[in-house]
């Protein structure tokens, strides 16, 4: 039996090196993926296009606005719109906020009142907007602070853990570790398995001295050394690309991986085993695909979902893998902090595996 495996994992790696479609999708989707997610996926509000209208035009409103330069949050430009016509920035989209300095600006400052600054922004986009007006409030107050010479009456100091820079690539990169891991596996092992039945090989496999359980991990182990392949491609691109730091063990994180691929090879094996052509395993996977992006906690926490769907996402191993990711790369987490989701994932590991197990022995009948 042990022969009768590595010959038939000997004939799928001649297979899928044959194929070119598949090389692409081994070689050069993790690659492509990555720098896109990496580069182009970016939380971060910066460069936020913003008009001003000066009525006091004095030293100190010149010193506000340029308070509002420092850095690269904001790129403040005089309005070339009269104020009753203001939402002309937004309209033509050249302005996501406008400010409006009141004519009696540095007289109130001189007298130690309050003064108001309008500020209005463009709420189409919800997550910028109040990024944004965050950005401006804390400039304004720090302002202020400094013109007053008045010392807050509480003073926060800040430390950030783990990714001191808040850097969205940090955050970003071993999510794209999860998510191609999930993508690689799913779609070789479906489409592989119904690429056999397509041709009609897969009969003629049948009418050979082996059994079921050989058969299926012949097809399943290569996919899930091709799974590891892609995941150190991409981890190694995370840290000497990206320059994430790894805190963690390499081993514990290997270790999780290939219980993870349990989950993912099943799902694949099981789709494997309820379509028919390699058109309906693509839909498949990327319908699952979708499922477990969005609700694996990757651009949403988790905890800002509705309740219903946040027992949803408990059947969705990328959830737990994702935390296990995270935790390993940046807070060099352990098996005795990382448990709860290593308890998860064998749970839901083992029923998946074993119901695609299932599935397939009762398809080849």
């Amino acid at each position: 039996m042990k022969r009768q495996i590595i010959g038939f994992i000997h004939k799928e790696f001649i297979q899928v090196f044959r194929d070119r479609n598949i090389l692409r999708v081994i070689f050069v989707m993790p690659v492509v993926q990555l720098l896109l997610f990496g580069y182009v996926v970016n939380t971060d509000v910066k460069n936020i296009a913003m008009r001003y209208h000066d009525f006091d035009n004095s030293p100190l409103s010149r010193e506000f606005i340029d308070a509002f330069r420092a850095g690269d949050y904001f790129a403040p430009e005089p309005s070339d719109q009269p104020i009753y016509e203001l939402n002309r920035h937004f309209e033509t989209s050249e302005a996501d906020m406008v400010v409006v300095i009141p004519a009696d600006f540095s007289e109130g400052f001189a007298d130690k009142k309050r003064v108001t600054v309008g500020l209005i922004a463009d709420g189409s986009n919800a997550n910028s907007t109040n990024i944004g007006i965050g950005y401006a409030s804390r400039i304004a107050n720090q302002f202020s602070l400094n013109q007053l010479n008045i010392e807050p009456p509480v003073e926060m100091s800040r430390r950030v853990l783990y990714n001191p820079q808040q850097e969205t690539v940090y955050f970003m990169v071993p999510g794209i570790v999860a998510t191609l891991l999930t993508m690689v596996t799913i779609m070789l092992t479906s489409m592989a398995i119904v690429r056999e039945s397509e041709r009609g090989t897969l009969e003629q496999i049948l009418v050979t001295p082996i059994s079921t359980w050989t058969l299926l991990l012949g097809k399943t182990i290569p996919f899930a050394i091709l799974g590891v392949f892609v995941m150190a491609i991409t981890l190694a691109l995370g840290v000497l690309w990206f320059q994430i730091p790894f805190t963690g063990s390499v081993l514990l994180l290997a270790g999780l991986g290939a219980v993870f691929l349990l989950t993912t090879l099943g799902i694949g094996l099981f789709f494997s085993t309820v379509t028919r052509t390699q058109q309906q395993a693509m839909f498949f996977a990327w319908f699952f695909m979708i499922f477990s992006m969005l609700t694996s906690g990757f651009f949403t926490p988790v905890a800002n979902m509705p309740p219903f769907l946040q027992y949803l996402t408990l059947l969705n191993p990328m959830r737990f893998f994702l935390v296990i990711v995270r935790g390993i790369m940046m807070k060099g987490a352990g098996l005795a902090d990382l448990y709860p989701e290593t308890i998860a994932m064998v749970l839901l590991g083992g029923a998946i595996f074993s119901l695609a197990a299932y599935r397939f022995h009762r398809r080849l009948l």
